[in-house]
């Protein structure tokens, strides 16, 4: 049984309890303290508690640090991947509960052009640009302050040519507990014409992380269309109908059912790595996603205002990453939901535009709901 997260630990004793229930009885109450220091100065950790869940967020990465939900026994456990230390965050470089951007997902070759100028964006992934190059917001450090009720909002501002892109850009994101959901919500603003895609990279494993792959895990995605890629996994620009495809979750399906498939599509993306077209009007909130966990019971629904949703299946994992003390998460050890605008947007006048003008705001909220099925 691998051991308690040190952070969970220093946050758990007999005195926090006691304060969170005299400041806050009803409303949960949000603590925070430094958790390390990053070059950039230290690192505040945020706690945010309700009846149902125990919620943490750092402002390096504006990450999305760990979910404590319970099963149909009411045992918790953290749904979310993770690292034991800031130091693991800072070294380790990947996009564990991270915001990314300025454009989440790929760009093609790195390159796109805006009003008939062209920029580019380092490469760091077969040849594109994965979540706005190799310095993206992932690895920032953000401000954060508690604020309203129970909630966090991190400030980020992003220097004109920062990673390639134009324009000076202000970037808010707010995390807001209630009950059983945890909402995320973003804006960005712009003095220059630019781009702008933003999503939160966490890896769920609603069996509880280091308990193994998610295979088994079912997952209905409220999409009939898909993106489908080319051997670089950009879009080639056909919104392609997911029937008679292993892509299609119409209706729950196990994410392993089809992994293996010899369609053409799942041998590129070495399993799931593909943006799916959320049904109804982007800019509403609506269903992009529902999980569910047979064995523990645990669900997740997932809803969002973006036009897309990428499934993950974490075949990236294959290097059997280390998290939480030690525990190996391997391959297809979690599943990620991005919401999300369709990757390598500025590349295709006919997707849903990203493009961003001064004087006015992106927008975007995503919610993640915790649940339990009470029978297998």
């Amino acid at each position: 049984m691998k051991q308690s997260n040190p952070i969970r630990r220093s946050l758990t004793t007999l005195s926090v309890l006691a304060m969170v229930l005299l400041t806050a009885p009803l409303r949960g109450a949000v603590k925070s303290e430094v958790w390390g220091n990053a070059p950039e100065g230290p690192v505040k950790l945020f706690t945010l508690t309700s009846p149902q869940l125990r919620v943490q967020v750092m402002e390096y990465g504006a990450r999305l640090v760990s979910v404590e939900a319970p099963d149909r026994s009411g045992h918790k456990a953290d749904v979310v991947l993770g690292y034991s230390s800031l130091a693991d965050y800072i070294s380790q470089k990947g996009y564990f509960g991270a915001t990314v951007g300025r454009y989440a997902n790929r760009i093609a070759k790195g390159k796109f052009s805006l009003d008939g100028k062209t920029y580019q964006i380092p490469i760091n992934n077969n040849g594109n640009a994965l979540h706005g190059g190799p310095q993206n917001f992932s690895s920032k450090l953000w401000r954060g302050e508690a604020v309203g009720d129970n909630a966090v909002a991190l400030t980020l501002h992003s220097a004109d040519g920062e990673m390639g892109f134009p324009g000076a850009m202000t970037v808010h994101v707010r995390y807001t507990l209630s009950g059983d959901r945890l909402r995320i919500d973003y804006s960005a603003t712009t003095d220059k014409a630019t781009v702008v895609n933003l999503t939160n990279h966490s890896y769920f494993n609603l069996a509880g992380e280091g308990s193994g792959d998610v295979l088994a895990q079912k997952v209905r995605l409220n999409a009939d269309r898909f993106t489908p890629v080319d051997a670089t996994l950009i879009p080639t620009g056909e919104l392609r109908s997911v029937a008679g495809t292993p892509l299609d979750f119409r209706t729950l399906t196990a994410i392993g059912a089809h992994i293996d498939d010899s369609y053409e599509q799942m041998r590129l993306g070495g399993g799931y790595d593909h943006n799916y077209v959320v049904n109804g009007r982007a800019g509403t909130l609506r269903e992009a996603a529902y999980v569910v966990d047979p064995a523990s019971g645990r669900t997740l629904t997932v809803l969002t205002t973006e036009p897309g949703v990428q499934l993950y299946s974490s075949n990236g994992l294959k290097s059997a990453v280390k998290g939480y003390g030690g525990t190996v998460y391997g391959n297809h050890g979690a599943f990620c939901l991005e919401t999300q605008h369709y990757p390598d947007s500025p590349n295709h006048p006919d997707f849903p535009s990203t493009v961003l003008r001064p004087g006015k705001q992106f927008s975007s909220s995503t919610v993640f709901v915790f649940g339990v099925e009470k029978s297998k």
